[in-house]
């Protein structure tokens, strides 16, 4: 079955093998609490890993894994300023994901 667009007015699109590698992959990434919890830290803006490092609990390799495998999937982006590095969100579809997600497990906890 052909999934709709997301506007709901085009045609729908066409699934193919590549499309469901795709997103099993970005799945993967997403799996891991530690990455999501660095990724809702992101939501607001750039921060560095010192920040970072103050808002989720983990060891700095840690953190370095995970935001490293967040930079190879093309979730984050990083900058170096001096010795800082700065992460930051680029792709934005992950942010609406996750936060579609989230919102939709809390409701269902609550209710």
């Amino acid at each position: 079955m052909p999934l709709k667009s997301a506007a709901n007015d085009g045609p729908p699109l066409v699934k193919t093998d590549q499309t469901f590698e795709s997103a099993a992959d970005l799945f993967r990434v997403m799996s891991a609490p530690m990455r999501l919890k660095i990724i809702n830290c992101l939501c607001d803006g750039e921060k560095n890993v010192s920040y970072l490092l103050t808002q989720v609990d983990t060891t700095q390799p840690n953190m370095s894994q995970h935001l490293n495998t967040l930079y190879q999937a093309g979730i984050v982006g990083k900058r170096r300023d001096g010795v800082q590095i700065f992460y930051r969100i680029i792709d934005q579809r992950i942010v609406s994901i996750c936060e579609a997600v989230c919102h939709e497990i809390i409701r269902k906890q609550d209710a």
